[in-house]
């Protein structure tokens, strides 16, 4: 049972570094192995999650999206459909993102109250703003990803699998100091 556990955080780790296990796969399995070995994760990690009784609805999603691409794969035998997941997960995040400007508290508002419960009313009109940027992250970030489609499996990976990680990093850590200067 406690091995059992370790399928959603290993899944989870496998999303993470995807660039860098697709790049590799296809350099030591090839595409149709490497989609066998994708579906199964995919289906590992469902299994375990109900099992385990972890929530799900967002993990059944990105676990469906994640074996269709894979089942694309596997069925023509393109490596695109491995490629497309950074372009997909793009699309979600901004289509969450901006769902949630039409349809407060953006997500931004939801996840500072849960570090602080009783943010402050101008605060709002902040997490808002931030939103906004996520949301133009992703639209330029997805777009980026969709053009390393047409790219080599290395630069695809690269961009992908570090640029992108990078340049994620570096607006939070920006968000942060913002946020800073406008709390002091």
């Amino acid at each position: 049972m406690r091995a059992l556990y370790l399928v959603p955080l290993l899944a989870g780790l496998a999303l993470v570094f995807y660039p860098l296990l697709v790049y590799l796969g296809l350099e030591y399995w090839g595409v149709k192995p490497l989609a066998l070995v994708l579906i199964a994760l995919a289906c590992a990690r469902l299994v375990a999650n109900r099992w385990l009784g972890l929530p799900s609805a967002n993990t059944v999603l990105l676990m469906v999206v994640i074996a269709l691409i894979a089942g694309v794969t596997l069925a023509t035998g393109s490596v695109a459909g491995l490629k497309v997941y950074p372009v997909v997960m793009n699309a979600l995040m901004l289509g969450v993102f901006a769902f949630s400007l039409w349809q407060p508290p953006t997500m931004i508002e939801r996840f500072a109250r849960m570090r602080e419960p009783d943010l402050p009313a101008r605060a709002i009109p902040y997490t808002r703003k931030v939103t906004m940027v996520w949301c133009a992250f992703f639209t330029v970030n997805g777009t980026i990803a969709a053009a390393t489609l047409f790219a080599s499996d290395k630069v695809w990976a690269i961009y992908n699998g570090l640029v992108a990680y990078v340049l994620m990093g570096l607006l939070f850590a920006g968000e942060y100091l913002v946020r800073q200067r406008i709390r002091q």
